[in-house]
């Protein structure tokens, strides 16, 4: 540390004494009672520090999903705080969460996924290779009997499982492109069919 820097710790714990020395005269007939007020304005003021710095995952406990508007030609999904649009569609009756990604050919399932939609990922054949950002993954395909977002259902889908560590379930384009409209609009995603 250079002189520049002790002089200023110097400085500002003589300051810093000064004003507390100032506090507590003024305040010696009733220091219980101010000490109470300030242990209140304390801990509001880390109260308030906590909120702030967890507001993203206070906001995603308060609103976990995104609101999905299904009518009778198409489905409307809101960009979530991220970025990115999740869909939950029904794999095999069983609901699974995906983010769409139109950089992905194919639909790809977690391991976790394929085991709830009802497909044992330890006796698929991983002879497919994918690139991601961690490298490249084996996969394997797998049939689905039914996949349903909201009240539009396809048969017999092929998607594919990844052997490697995957947060979330991705919506590629081969899935994508059964629907006869993609559009974003007004921070939405706007699927027709």
């Amino acid at each position: 540390m250079d002189a520049d820097n002790t002089a200023r710790i110097l400085y500002l714990s003589l300051l810093g004494a000064a004003v507390a020395f100032w506090f507590f005269t003024q305040n010696r007939q009733s220091l219980g009672k101010t000490m109470q007020m300030v242990a209140a304005w304390v801990f509001i003021f880390m109260g308030v520090i906590a909120v702030v710095g967890l507001w993203e995952d206070i906001r995603g406990t308060v609103s976990p999903g995104t609101r999905m508007t299904v009518t009778d030609s198409r489905v409307e999904v809101p960009r979530a705080p991220d970025g990115h649009y999740y869909l939950q569609l029904l794999v095999n009756g069983e609901p699974v969460d995906f983010m769409v990604d139109t950089g992905a050919s194919q639909m790809v399932l977690t391991q976790r996924d394929a085991e709830r939609a009802g497909i044992d990922p330890d006796n698929l054949n991983y002879f497919g290779r994918a690139m991601t950002a961690n490298g490249e993954v084996r996969t394997a395909p797998a049939q689905l009997d039914s996949v349903t977002l909201g009240q539009f259902t396809d048969s017999d889908i092929t998607a594919w499982v990844n052997e490697g560590d995957m947060d979330q379930s991705l919506l590629g384009m081969e899935y994508l492109q059964r629907w006869s409209s993609i559009q974003i609009t007004g921070g939405a995603l706007v699927l027709a069919r």
